[in-house]
């Protein structure tokens, strides 16, 4: 069976009766004050009744853009980064571009780290395989070839200095991290809690220096109050490990507070492995709020962060910066979810 040819620009052109730059325009939406309206009817109609569709990746490559955003994340095995991810594809395909994922290693130095050449990238050729990026949970040094391409920090901190490159620090949006440690130490010296533990995320990003001191600073007004640290890989293994020298101690702590979820599984583990109640004997608090929070028996009392508006408003910002727009900063508050996983401390 022949293929049926697609109609072309030509074919709208000869129905319509009028040249092919004529049609572009129209159909570019670029004729205002160029072609007459009645002529710029004429040409839909024939598009329309010829099932005419312009050839997008032609088109693309005649305004020298991709309509591709890189989103950035460290990892692609933490929960957390998929609603990301949803959200910006959500906003981004209302604009007609698409969202391409990419992971960073850990310990990226920026564009010194492979003797000049850059963060090792997955396009031959950066800054023209893609429009902009969206970096989360990562320094912007890790923008590496990136660095002249248009790009949002998400989830990496406030803006502070350009450093080596040559473009202004990009525009960002955060979570409020500090502000959703406090609620959490808030939260446990309220129940009566005054040793905590800190499962601390080893791992050196923004969101976890926030973090950690924000619950020092917090802790450190409240009278009488103990704080205790380990540091594990965000992993459910190491951070068991890690809650298990806390809660070794001759003084355990009564309360944990974790960096995420997945670490907060790791001191659930560490404590029934000593025959330790949660929360009866111990306290756990956790970060973020993905699916395993209420998967944990008891469930989890944890912060919640809007992931997926993080991906949605981070598109959005990126948007505004390609269309010439300087966005401002960006702050999404998080929710303390208060559940079984928290109570005031045993009195033995």
């Amino acid at each position: 069976m022949p293929a049926v040819s697609r109609p072309t620009s030509k074919d709208v052109a000869q129905e319509a009766g009028v040249s092919q730059s004529t049609v572009s325009l129209v159909l570019g939406g670029k004729w205002t004050g160029r072609v007459s309206p009645a002529t710029a009817r004429s040409v839909r109609s024939a598009a329309a009744r010829l099932g005419y569709r312009p050839n997008q990746a032609a088109r693309n490559l005649r305004l020298g853009t991709t309509r591709t955003v890189l989103l950035m994340v460290p990892t692609l095995t933490a929960p957390f980064f998929g609603p990301v991810y949803t959200g910006a594809a959500r906003v981004a395909s209302r604009h007609g571009f698409g969202v391409v994922v990419s992971t960073w290693p850990d310990g990226t130095e920026g564009p010194d780290r492979t003797g000049g050449k850059g963060v090792d990238s997955p396009f031959a050729v950066p800054d023209e395989a893609i429009d902009g990026v969206l970096a989360s949970s990562l320094a912007v040094e890790a923008l590496g070839e990136f660095r002249q391409t248009p790009a949002v920090m998400l989830d990496s901190g406030p803006a502070g200095p350009s450093g080596p490159y040559s473009m202004p620090r990009p525009p960002t949006v955060d979570f409020g991290v500090a502000d959703g440690m406090r609620d959490i130490v808030a939260h446990l010296t309220a129940l009566g809690h005054r040793r905590i533990g800190h499962v601390a995320a080893g791992v050196d990003q923004w969101t976890f220096r926030a973090r950690a001191d924000a619950l020092a600073g917090a802790l450190g007004r409240v009278p009488g109050s103990a704080l205790l640290r380990a540091t594990c890989a965000i992993d459910a293994g190491s951070a068991r490990d890690a809650a298990a020298r806390l809660l070794d101690r001759a003084d355990p702590p009564t309360a944990l507070v974790c960096d995420d979820d997945l670490i907060a599984a790791g001191a659930y583990k560490a404590a029934r492995a000593r025959g330790l109640d949660i929360p009866g004997d111990l306290s756990v608090t956790g970060f973020d709020d993905v699916l395993l929070a209420t998967a944990l028996e008891p469930e989890l009392t944890t912060v919640r962060l809007p992931a997926e508006e993080l991906g949605a408003q981070g598109m959005t910002a990126l948007l505004d910066l390609l269309a010439g727009r300087r966005p401002p900063p960006r702050v999404l508050p998080g929710e303390l979810i208060v559940r079984g996983s928290t109570t005031p401390p045993s009195s033995s």
